[in-house]
């Protein structure tokens, strides 16, 4: 049966989801939106802190679309080499608020502030064996390697290769 009532994003639940992401060991959190892995779009909120490393990754056959609502991101797009194409600030104070990654391409987002969060689009439906796929340049989340390539990723810039 079909929800009748509209579901309502307050600054209480973004406030509870920038809580939860500082409590947990990925320094993140998302919020589901949509109700079932197999709705044909998917849309969450993601609330991420400093020092939340997002792997690189791309979706295959799918793009993303989202908007910064609180604090600050870089979002950097790679080549498939690790050469970075573009290094992005997104937020509600930077000259870019959101933005849509093509299919396909390497991305990650880094924290800029510790209170950041997202809302993400994409299609559906959710498959834990194809919506991601990581880059084979970057060290897998909990690995020793990812402290070290998160510094990098602070620094790295447009034409730099960071693998």
């Amino acid at each position: 049966m079909a929800t009748t009532s509209m579901k309502l994003i307050t600054s209480a639940m973004l406030n509870e989801l920038v809580t939860q992401a500082g409590a947990s060991q990925r320094l993140r959190c998302n919020y589901n939106v949509h109700e079932e892995p197999s709705d044909p779009i998917q849309r969450l909120f993601i609330a991420a802190c400093l020092k939340s490393y997002f792997r690189p990754h791309r979706h295959p056959g799918k793009k993303e679309m989202a908007i910064v609502l609180r604090g600050l991101f870089d979002v950097i797009t790679f080549d498939n080499m690790g050469r970075v194409s573009q290094r992005v600030p997104v937020g509600p104070a930077a000259a870019v608020n959101g933005l849509e990654i093509p299919a396909d391409v390497w991305h990650t987002w880094v924290p800029l502030d510790d209170q950041s969060v997202f809302f993400e689009v994409k299609p559906g439906p959710y498959d834990p064996s194809t919506v991601v796929e990581f880059a084979g340049w970057s060290p897998a989340e909990g690995t020793a390697g990812v402290p070290a390539f998160y510094e990098k990723l602070l620094a790295v810039n447009v034409g730099e290769t960071i693998s």
